[in-house]
């Protein structure tokens, strides 16, 4: 802790949480343990989070690709999922934790959509952190998603042709009222993006971890700010530039 600035958080952290499964098979326990060992895990990160002042934690929870797991473990995570928002809504209310999601949320069972969406409600004047929960989520759905929008607002005359940038873009994102990640973390050790955030990461920190998800805890979010906070981020200028020295 001695080593993080306070000065220079990350202002949105993104992590794909991986290991779950893995994390299991090394103990000969069922996929299932594993991701019940994960939900541990989100609870430590989300009140490290907190603690250290990061304003947005997004988690890929459930990507839309994950759907095409056996049906035993899709319906174990799906209701992992109902019983941490049920569990943990009050502790967010109560540590002014705001609840969000992105993802096609309209294929999560019924009953999850409904708890979510009261989860999301009741926390919604929360303004401490953000909690972003990436539900059924993949980069290209969201993109594809934003540009429908936008051709159907080109239609309507909501808006014109020459008023589209970037900025303009990001804000049909799912995620387009929040911040872009300066820090994505991923677990594993597997060096991919697994379709998440594509548009917003563009210019995020990359930190891969061999640690496994349900393993991933304070000491490994902090090395990993630590790591985050040794980089020099130039958006594409110099290091005179950025520290004002001419060259």
């Amino acid at each position: 802790m001695e080593e993080i600035d306070k000065k220079r958080l990350p202002h949105h952290i993104a992590i794909i949480m991986d290991g779950n499964g893995r994390w299991a098979k090394k103990k000969n326990l069922s996929r299932i343990r594993g991701h019940i060992k994960g939900v541990n895990a989100v609870r430590e990160v989300v009140t490290a989070c907190r603690e250290l002042g990061i304003k947005v934690l997004t988690l890929y929870a459930f990507s839309v690709e994950n759907w095409q797991r056996p049906k035993g473990e899709v319906a174990a995570l799906m209701g992992l999922l109902k019983e941490y928002l049920l569990k943990e809504c009050e502790e967010m209310i109560k540590n002014h934790i705001r609840l969000c999601a992105i993802g096609r949320l309209e294929d999560l069972p019924v009953e999850v959509q409904t708890t979510l969406d009261e989860a999301i409600k009741k926390t919604q004047k929360c303004d401490g952190m953000t909690l972003n929960l990436a539900l059924s989520y993949g980069g290209r759905s969201e993109i594809l998603h934003a540009v429908r929008k936008i051709i159907f607002d080109l239609k309507k005359g909501k808006i014109k042709e020459e008023e589209i940038d970037e900025l303009v873009f990001s804000k049909y994102l799912w995620t387009g009222e929040l911040p872009d990640p300066d820090l994505l973390i991923r677990t594993s050790g597997e060096f991919r993006i697994s379709n998440f955030l594509l548009w917003q990461i563009a210019y995020a920190e990359l930190y891969v971890t061999e640690t496994l998800w349900p393993d991933f805890n304070r000491k490994e979010l902090l090395k990993a700010i630590s790591d985050y906070q040794s980089r020099e981020r130039r958006f594409g200028l110099t290091s005179e530039q950025i520290n004002g020295i001419e060259e």
